[in-house]
């Protein structure tokens, strides 16, 4: 049964972590390079993740700057930002592409705390059915008489410990991100 219980444990921190991937592409006051990690370009007839064909940095609270390391394919960059709708136009001086963020108004705080919850209530899903799964496998060995009824009962009580653990820590991780995100 403990692999059972590694199991969920395991595969329950995936979950979080996908969490803490999504959250860092909202936008909070300050803005953050990861806003562009969904962004890909068109690199030698393969999409390519931005970070892979070019320097990001945030300059200040409202401004990343792109540099390509291959100034022939700023263009491309400048497009595959634009597409992505990052929440800010491209600027391409034929160097660097700049984009300038505006400071956030309280309508789009709210959208993102928005976004915020329906990716905690994503990464609860998940996490449900990982505790589904391992309560099956715990199941199973009872019904194939590998164990005793009490460590059926123990087992599933268990599982659903650290269900409930991990429910916690996407609260946690969701309404920190909220303060984040709403606070000016």
């Amino acid at each position: 049964m403990n692999t059972v219980f590694e199991f969920a444990k395991e595969h329950m921190q995936k979950s979080i972590e996908v969490l803490k991937k999504d959250l860092n592409t909202l936008r909070t006051g300050k803005v953050s390079i990861h806003v562009l990690d969904g962004v890909k370009v068109e690199y030698y007839g393969a999409p390519t993740p931005l970070n892979q064909v070019a320097n990001i940095n945030a300059v200040d609270a409202t401004t990343i700057i792109v540099n390509p390391w291959d100034k022939s394919i700023i263009n491309d960059i400048e497009r595959a930002i634009q597409e992505a709708n990052v929440g800010a136009n491209p600027n391409n001086d034929g160097q660097d592409i700049k984009l300038y963020f505006p400071p956030m108004t309280e309508e789009e705080r709210k959208k993102q705390a928005k976004k915020a919850k329906e990716f905690g209530e994503k990464a609860k899903i998940a996490i449900r059915n990982v505790r589904r799964d391992a309560n099956d496998k715990i199941k199973k060995m009872f019904k194939n008489k590998e164990i005793t009824e009490d460590d059926e009962r123990r087992g599933l009580e268990e599982v659903q410990k650290i269900t409930d653990e991990f429910v916690s820590k996407v609260d946690e991780i969701v309404n920190k991100k909220i303060d984040d995100v709403m606070k000016v």
